[in-house]
């Protein structure tokens, strides 16, 4: 396992975490939600450099990502 892949499952891993505690979800609900978003996806591209930020910035973007679809 390379070291972006490591961080990308440890970001992930602590994202779906907060989304279980801050949103009250269940954590099948939280890993799909997580893993079928647009944040994910982005956090996988190594170009947009998100993996090297906090997963509490990652929880931030992930949190408009949902306000926005929701309008």
């Amino acid at each position: 396992m390379s070291n972006f892949e490591y961080m990308n499952e440890c970001t992930a891993r602590d994202v779906i975490a907060m989304l279980v505690r801050k949103q009250n979800m269940p954590i099948s609900d939280a890993m799909d939600l997580f893993y079928n978003s647009k944040t994910f996806e982005n956090l996988n591209n190594p170009e947009t450099g998100l993996y090297f930020q906090s997963p509490v910035y990652i929880y931030d973007i992930l949190e408009q990502e949902l306000k926005t679809k929701k309008q």
